[in-house]
């Protein structure tokens, strides 16, 4: 049997007028009274009709997250850090895993849920910067990573470039010359801009970059840095050091090197990028470019309730999260 309003109201010896005013969080009600509709609420297991709320407020206080995989533990990091940030701020948060595809990317720019949510947290991994750009969206969204819309959306994003300037300038300090790069790739996504930053501290260090060294593979998982360490050791030459796009593909990496009974960070010093629990635990621990993640969830989500509350016409606003470089055992931390 359904619980109706009118239920809630005849048990708790109120109107019905007054359970909805202590269902909306009305004020003016006593304290006596919102106790009483609450132990009603309670007792019988009623329900609102998120909907019905939804089209009377003009908001609903869910917003979506949209990530490309939940199972990844960065991206399960990021969804508990931005659930947090919204909860704070009595906002529910509803996750989507797109799992890179652009049909699901696409379905995500178009607004998702009609009248479910009130704006989106988007992290794109396949659809290109000037197809975002080109997008009408249908609700207030805020990206994340290094995809932009041309100062279209506002966005939430580490220094790609810089990060990966500070990680490889840290394995040139010690003194290696050899240092490859897992994880690469073309196009406007995260392989391309970390690589910017990698080349670029070669450069300015004086070592030529090679394309031997420099490895794309067929993802960004453990299997893929592993993978891809395999090749590298296969090289007449091989590296004497290696930045990790992720922490994943550096703990891929690490496994292939024990495996070869090779030692980190002695033979081999190892960096990656995000700083997930796994690599601070892990046997030798990660030296890591660290995202203030708490940092980035905050302002995303008060980027995103700005627009929702109306600020539709201020200008864009592109920020950048501040990051460190954790210096652990893969390098002799």
């Amino acid at each position: 049997m359904v619980t109706r309003l009118s239920d809630v109201a005849a048990r708790a010896g109120v109107s019905v007028k007054t359970v909805s005013n202590v269902i909306n969080d009305y004020p003016h009600i006593t304290a006596q009274t919102r106790a009483k509709v609450q132990a009603a609420i309670e007792a019988l297991d009623y329900r609102p009709n998120v909907s019905a709320r939804s089209l009377r407020k003009g908001r609903s206080d869910f917003i979506a997250l949209a990530i490309p995989e939940m199972a990844s533990p960065y991206f399960a990091e990021l969804g508990a850090a931005i659930s947090r940030a919204a909860k704070k701020r009595g906002i529910t948060v509803l996750i989507d895993q797109t799992e890179g595809e652009a049909a699901a990317e696409k379905l995500v720019l178009d607004g998702m849920r009609g009248q479910l949510i009130d704006g989106i947290i988007f992290s794109p991994i396949t659809t290109s910067p000037a197809r975002i750009g080109e997008t009408e969206t249908a609700k207030p969204i805020v990206l994340l990573g290094e995809r932009d819309a041309g100062g279209r959306l506002d966005r939430v994003a580490v220094d790609s470039v810089q990060a990966s300037y500070d990680a490889t300038t840290h394995l040139i300090g010690l003194g290696r010359r050899r240092i490859a790069a897992i994880g690469v790739g073309g196009g406007a996504g995260t392989g391309s801009v970390r690589r910017k930053g990698y080349r670029k501290a070669l450069k300015a260090a004086g070592i030529a970059h090679d394309p031997a060294l420099e490895l794309a593979g067929t993802g960004y998982h453990r299997e893929d840095g592993a993978a891809s360490m395999r090749e590298l050791l296969a090289l007449p030459e091989p590296p004497d050091a290696v930045f990790c796009f992720n922490d994943l593909l550096a703990l891929g990496a690490l496994r292939t090197l024990a495996e070869a009974g090779l030692s980190v960070p002695d033979d081999v010093a190892v960096v990656g990028f995000d700083d997930i629990e796994d690599g601070r635990y892990h046997s030798p621990s990660l030296t890591t470019i660290a995202p203030d993640m708490e940092w980035l969830a905050e302002h995303a989500v008060e980027l995103l309730l700005d627009r929702i509350a109306g600020n539709g016409e201020a200008a864009r606003r592109d920020l950048t999260v501040p990051h460190t470089l954790t210096i652990r055992e893969s390098t002799g931390g």
